[in-house]
Order: structure tokens, then sequence, then C-alpha cells
């Protein structure tokens, strides 16, 4: 028997209804059919939506379990493009960059970073002035968030970490810190809300075809086990990594193709790694690299090879935690970090346009959209920050694609404007009122004052509705031995944001399994015993979703070994 609140979610974007949704997707033709699911496939699907269009997406993992949660985690204006001449991107991110932060201030955060200059470095005074000056130009930075030059001793009053000799000064500019996975789940849930249709493990197995136009695709369910078949007018590839097998799929892999290459990040807790301020720095091999303080951890990254492995698993290697250690002990030498210090990690890929013989820091983040013969739209490249731009671009190609068939044309994007779920907080200048009052909720729900303000910063507007499960978990909390905010956060997770797995849970959800390691140690069992009620799992389910969390655990601080 469900409760009332799981009987109110069913419906919305529940994991309890994921194969009734496959079901209901193969008994109709939608107008697009989004294949991938994440950033760049969420902000599709709303787009989509927003113009009328019937919208589905389907991922063959979970949302987000690609790159889309393995990011630097910066919605940031673009200022290493300045060094590959690239004016226009650094316009186009720098404004897009201000439309996230309006449309989602709780899932993106303004941080101040501090970028240092050296003796013989490859920046200097001159040279940083005059790229930030032109980064505030072009990015339309808001004045209170114009750059500012520091001498050394300012330099060192704000990081005192920092290695000191030759220390000549820094620049002090804006950059936007986000929890990409979360901004993902939001942009994607905005159009669930808005009559699109979502489900994760969905993986593509094959495409159809009324003569020679792409007519639909054969989808698996990676849970149940069912196979369907959807039907759509037109169908975006929006798959990151796999947009070349996608391609293969339709027999239209030609031209251009995809360089993967990793990206490695490594996270310390901050009594051992105390960072005070973001740093952006350059490494004695003239690449440049983040450190970031956030949640009581410092996270360092990120490194920027080949990748030629399974695109479903990345990991971090030997060479890649010595490549950060040693980055991290040149530019804060009083540290002497070792492997021993990393609490957690992530390795995620970016999936970047080929361009031979270039290194893989210089190839252009730039997108690009290709059309087969068949009608497959696929879109490759880009970033995390111009994603909404992106998604914009694609729907009009579609829009223009209706035309050619006599339909009429699409409405403008109006996703400019739209606030993505949990978004409605009175934008960026509304939202800490809006979390001081949200937090007072969350203590008369019986919640702590730091839990509470923890879920109205996480969850924005959505806030009130966990507040609401907090009131009515208190038995399904203390049945499973579960602090009554996480039981809030897992049955919201399940119910409104479609968590199937534990990993779901601690890694896209709630991100902990990257800034709270030990805490997914202390708490693991009891939240897989409380999802087995939730999801009416068999014991042979549980059995495999918990060993591939504690596969994620160990992998997270073990290097892969050397093949």
């Amino acid at each position: 028997m469900r409760t009332s609140a799981e009987q109110e979610y069913i419906g919305v974007w529940s994991a309890l209804e994921r194969e009734r949704m496959l079901q209901s997707l193969a008994g109709e033709t939608v107008d697009l059919l989004v294949i991938g699911g994440g950033i760049t496939g969420a902000g599709i699907a709303l787009d989509a939506v927003t113009r009328g269009l019937r919208t589905a997406l389907v991922e063959m993992q979970d949302f987000a379990a690609g790159t889309s949660s393995r990011s630097t985690k910066l919605i940031h204006g673009g200022l290493r493009y300045l060094k590959q001449l690239e004016f226009k991107v650094v316009a186009e991110t720098g404004r897009e960059r201000a439309v996230v932060y309006e449309n989602g201030p709780h899932v993106t955060t303004p941080e101040w970073m501090l970028l240092p200059f050296y003796s013989g470095g490859q920046l200097g005074p001159f040279t940083s002035r005059l790229g930030l000056t032109l980064y505030d130009y072009l990015a339309r930075v808001k004045k209170d968030e114009w750059h500012k030059m520091l001498n050394a001793r300012e330099t060192l009053e704000r990081e005192p970490l920092l290695r000191s000799e030759g220390l000549r000064g820094g620049g002090y500019y804006v950059e936007y810190r986000t929890d990409d996975a979360r901004l993902t789940l939001e942009v994607l849930k905005r159009a669930v809300e808005l009559g699109a249709t979502a489900v994760n493990y969905a993986a593509v197995t094959g495409l159809r075809y009324d003569g020679s136009r792409l007519s639909g695709a054969v989808v698996q369910d990676r849970i149940g086990g069912g196979e369907y078949e959807l039907r759509a007018r037109h169908i975006i590839n929006a798959t990151g990594p796999w947009v070349d097998d996608i391609r293969e799929m339709d027999r239209s892999k030609e031209g251009k193709t995809l360089r993967l290459t990793k990206g490695v990040h490594l996270v310390f807790d901050q009594e051992r790694f105390p960072l005070r301020q973001a740093v952006y720095f350059d490494t004695p091999d003239g690449r440049m690299v983040f450190a970031i303080p956030r949640d009581g951890k410092t996270y360092i990254g990120t490194t920027d090879t080949d990748y030629a492995g399974d695109p479903v698993h990345p990991r971090m290697e030997a060479d890649d935690l010595s490549y950060l250690l040693d980055a991290a002990n040149y530019m804060f030498p009083s540290l002497r970090l070792t492997p021993r210090d990393v609490e957690s990690s992530w390795a995620g890929l970016r999936p970047l346009i080929r361009q031979e013989g270039k290194n893989p820091s210089d190839i252009s983040r730039k997108d690009e959209i290709f059309l087969s013969p068949s009608g497959l739209i696929s879109i490759a490249g880009g970033k995390l920050t111009g994603y909404r731009k992106m998604a914009e671009r694609v729907v009009d190609l579609v829009s223009r694609r209706r035309q050619a068939d006599g339909l009429p044309a699409l409405p403008a994007s109006r996703t400019r404007t739209l606030a993505i779920s949990g978004g409605d907080v009175g934008g960026s200048a509304g939202y800490e009122a809006y979390v001081r009052r949200q937090t007072e909720a969350g203590i008369a729900a019986g919640l702590g004052p730091d839990e509470a303000e923890r879920i109205a910063r996480r969850y924005g507007s959505n806030a009130p509705r966990l507040f609401e499960l907090a009131n009515e978990s208190r038995d399904f909390a203390d049945r499973h031995g579960l602090p009554l905010a996480l039981a809030a956060e897992l049955r919201y997770a399940v119910l409104a944001e479609m968590a199937a797995t534990p990993a779901d849970f601690w890694i896209r959800r709630t991100g902990r399994l990257f800034f709270d390691r030990p805490g997914v140690l202390r708490w693991k069992d009891a939240v897989s015993a409380a999802m087995a009620e939730l999801l009416r799992w068999s014991g042979g389910q549980r059995e495999s979703y918990d060993r591939e969390l504690d596969r994620l655990l160990a992998e997270a601080v073990e290097p892969a070994p050397i093949a």
C-alpha cells in the first residue's frame, strides 16, 4: 500500500512508474525523441516541449551518469578560450552563464577565483590584466563582479597556502560553481513538469526506418528487461561520448568524428587541504588547473588526456593521480599531499570534435550539429555552460525540417527566461531571502537548522515538497535507522527524480560519493534497504546494486590497474 505522498508523486517522474512510461511511449508517435539524458539532451527536451513538441527522452544509464556528473562543476565564462582566440565563444559563454544563474540560482553559486602569476610563468601582470579585461567585456560580466588585480601580499592574504617563491600578484575574478548532475536533473525535471517524458536505463539498441527516413528506435529496458519500439517524427542524438556509436547505427558516421579526452579530479578533506579561496593556476607543463573549496572539501582538477577505453567506465589511473598530486604540491608546497590523502575522485570524458595534430587542451570546445541523410540529427562537442543555446540551435533545425515537410514553423525558444525546476525563487536577487524562509519551514517540519538550510539551498523551490515528505517519513526513517533529512531526500529522489539504484542516489541526486564518502560508507546499507522497500527489489537486485556501489566506492580512491 502506497502512502499519500507516494500516490501523489506517481505519474510525475517516479522510479515506480518507469515501466508504465515506456509502455505508454510505445503506443504513440512523438514529435521528438531525444537519445541521451545528459545536460545537452535535457536542454533539448526542455526547449522542445516549451515550443509545443510532444517530446520523449531515453537514457541508457542514469540521467547525467556520463560527462554531466563528472565535469569541473563550473558554469564558467570561458576565460581559457581567450588563449585560443575564440572571442565569439567567450562572448556567448559569458552571456549564457548569466542565464543559467538567473534560471537556477539554487544550483549555481558565484565563486571568486584567484589567478596567481609568477616570475617565469606563462601568465604575468600585463597578460593577466589584458585577459581579464577582455573577459569582463566579452562575457558582459556584472560591474560588481569585474576583476581586480592584486599584488603579491594581497594574493597571499586571500590564499596563504599558495607558493610564495616568485609570486608577483594575482587576478581576482568571478566564476560560477554548480552541481552539474543536479543542474541536469532540474532542467530535465522542468521539461517533465511541462509534459515531456524522460526514462533512464532505457538503451537504444536499434533504429527503425520508413523507407530511407528514420522513424523510430528500439529501446531495451535495462531494469525490467522489456523491449519497446518508439516512433518519432524527428530523432536527436545527444549521447555525448556515444554520438559516433549512434551515427554508426544509422550508417552515417562520415566526415568529422569524436575525439574523447579524459578529465580526472581528486577530492581532499578540508582538514588536510584547508583551501580558503578557489584558485586557477598554471602548472609546470603549461596546463591550467583548478583547486576549489566546497562543502568542507577541496577538489582539484583536471587532467586532459586522450581516452580509448570503455566510455561507460572511465577511471582515475596512477598517472592521473601522480599528475594532480604533483600539481597540488607544486602550487601549495606546504601540504605535501600523498595518495593516502585522497578521499574521493571522479573521471569524466569530453566528447570533442576531432582536430588532428592538436593537443587535447588546445582542441576547440565548439559544438557542431550533424544531419544525416536519414534525418538523424546529432549534436557533439560543446560545454556545460552553453547547453541552453546548443538546445535552441538544435530545435531551430527541427523547426526548419518541419517546414520542409509542410508543417508550421515552431515558435521561438523561450528558455532564456524560464526558471528550471526548483528555480522559482525570485531569481538570484531573491534567492537568499527564499532560503531563509524555507529554512524556517524545514525546522518546523522537524529538521535541524543545518539540515533545513542545506535542503532549502539544494532544492530551491522544490524544498517544500521535501519538507512535506519529512513530515510523513518518521516511521520510514525509524524503520531503516536513517536520519530524517536523509530519508526525505531518498524518498524524493525515488518518487520525484526517478532514482532507481543506490548509485543514482549517492552520485547523481546528492553528490555524496564524491564529497562525503565517509557518509556514504556509514549509511549505504540503510539506504539500500530503504530503496529495496520503496522499489520492491528482489534479493538478487539488491545484491547486484550493492556490489555496484561497493565497486564505485573502491574505485573513487584506487587507481585503475595497469592493463
